[in-house]
């Protein structure tokens, strides 16, 4: 005996309504709808921002292949694909929702007209049209809304291509939001797509040309591939699995000391350098997840910290992997497997550790003299009930100090003990917490004569204490922090004035 059913279909208003509360940004919204265009081959694609108050809409033209009625039919239908079924190795969609939750999240008005091989067509969801008739169901309009053809006219004359059209805005252009709002949210979303795509976009084979209001936009690299000042990166490592191969390379950016104001602020990211760190989640060179440390951890899962924030890990998962990886509609978020996490772990340890030592160290590198490591003031010992900094007695200006102190020696190892049990510590890390950013050390942002005035001193004590020569007392103080960021003064003292 077959058991009792009954169908039970969604009331199509109560489920595009509650289809717009999926949490997108117009920024990940945007790139949703461009994923499309990527997939139908598009070599260009036109993101047009247009401000008109409460008529304000946005338009996304590409020269991809283009539907005929059929697939545009199917396109703007609502879970007209199985997420299960396979896709092309190039597709960048999964569950046959995005252009629609994506344009809903953002407008109340959805307009897609495409051409193919010459053969237009046009359709549209109007959600104010459907909620004057609640019991219409779900009912798409052909054509665009009265007024609106022009606003489809980029693909006269073209054999293929599509535009899709938001208007409408009611979830961008609220009670009090102005153009300067707007213009805004213009740079948001350049930022978000020079992100997301930068892969597609970098290069001179680049496979995408963006505009943003018929501008060029540039790619940003999470990875700053190819400056010199960058300390490591990793080869690339492959792990086989049953969906397909997973490539990780892991990257420890340069410390600020080592770029200008400029490049330190556009390598920071849309969200800054803290919130950047940890894991790049690519699909075809699609970025889904930007930074964070998908939940790996120990005990625990680990938090951005300001002492990893320049460790950056590309990982590239294939298309089959959405549903082990646990990818969202948003394209959002991602999990890796049970299976992954050992192996992961390994590899993010790794980097974070090195970033940790490039942070902590400023990027000091080893002096120029071979590979004899640099004297620093402060030394860490690690005892059972933690870490203390202790003032290192051999660095050359404590030396030269205790040297000279005849009988007040007692009183500076009281004074050098008393800074040691005084360092602020709490204070220091407070501070580069909200300030996002280490406190200036090391004569940063001192002129040359006042790094000159204490190496002088420095130096004339080696040779007059110490009797070291001229070259010999240069070298000591070239392997002294903070002097040996400053090997051209350095190379100066004791010449003739």
């Amino acid at each position: 005996m077959k058991p009792k059913t009954r169908n039970a279909p969604p009331r199509a208003m109560a489920m595009l309504e509650a289809l717009r509360g999926l949490g997108y940004s117009t920024a990940a919204a945007l790139a949703d709808v461009i994923d499309n265009s990527i997939s139908a081959g598009a070599g260009e694609v036109r993101v047009d921002f247009t401000w008109d108050g409460q008529n304000s809409r946005v338009a996304v033209l590409d020269d991809g292949c283009g539907m005929d009625d059929g697939e545009l039919e199917s396109a703007m239908r609502l879970g007209d694909k199985n997420p299960l079924d396979a896709r092309a190795a190039h597709d960048l969609g999964r569950f046959g929702m995005g252009l629609k939750t994506a344009s809903f999240s953002q407008c109340r008005r959805l307009t897609v007209a495409t051409v193919k091989d010459g053969a237009a067509s046009c359709l549209r969801w109007d959600l104010d049209e459907l909620a004057a008739n609640p019991e219409s169901g779900w009912l798409l309009f052909e054509g665009p809304a009265p007024g609106s053809k022009q606003f489809i006219a980029g693909l006269k004359g073209k054999k293929a291509g599509t535009l899709v059209l938001w208007e409408i805005l009611d979830r961008v252009v609220t009670p009090g939001y102005t153009s300067d709002d707007y213009h805004d949210l213009i740079d948001n979303v350049e930022s978000h797509l020079a992100m997301v795509f930068h892969r597609l976009l970098q290069g001179p084979r680049a496979k995408l040309r963006l505009l943003l209001n018929g501008s060029l936009v540039a790619p940003w690299d999470p990875f700053m591939s190819g400056h010199p000042a960058k300390p490591w990166a990793s080869p690339t490592t492959n792990h086989p699995t049953d969906y397909g191969v997973v490539s990780v390379q892991c990257h420890v950016l340069p410390h600020r000391d080592k770029l200008t104001n400029a490049e330190f602020e556009a390598s920071g990211g849309p969200a800054g350098w803290t919130a950047q760190q940890g894991f790049y989640v690519y699909r075809n060179e699609r970025l889904l997840v930007a930074g964070g440390w998908l939940g790996l951890g120990n005990s625990r899962a680990w938090n951005r910290e300001e002492a990893h924030r320049l460790a950056r890990i590309r990982l590239d998962i294939p298309n089959t992997a959405d549903a082990d990886w646990k990818i969202d509609v948003r394209k959002s978020t991602a999990r890796p497997p049970i299976s992954l996490r050992p192996w992961l772990m390994s590899l993010a340890e790794n980097t974070r550790e090195r970033a940790r030592h490039v942070f902590a160290y400023r990027g000091t590198p080893t002096p120029a003299q071979g590979n004899t490591p640099v004297e620093q003031v402060w030394r860490v010992d690690r005892v059972k009930a933690g870490m203390r900094y202790r003032i290192d007695e051999k660095h050359a200006s404590v030396a030269a100090v205790l040297a000279n102190a005849g009988e007040l020696q007692p009183l500076v190892r009281a004074m050098i003990r008393v800074i040691e049990e005084t360092v602020p510590v709490q204070r220091i890390w407070l501070d580069t917490a909200e300030n996002k950013e280490t406190p200036r050390t090391g004569f940063e942002g001192e002129p040359n004569a006042a790094v000159i005035e204490v190496a002088q001193v420095l130096f004339d004590d080696l040779i007059e204490r110490k009797g070291l020569s001229i070259e010999e007392a240069r070298k000591s103080i070239a392997r002294t922090e903070p002097f040996q960021k400053y090997p051209a003064l350095v190379a100066k003292l004791g010449s003739k004035k």
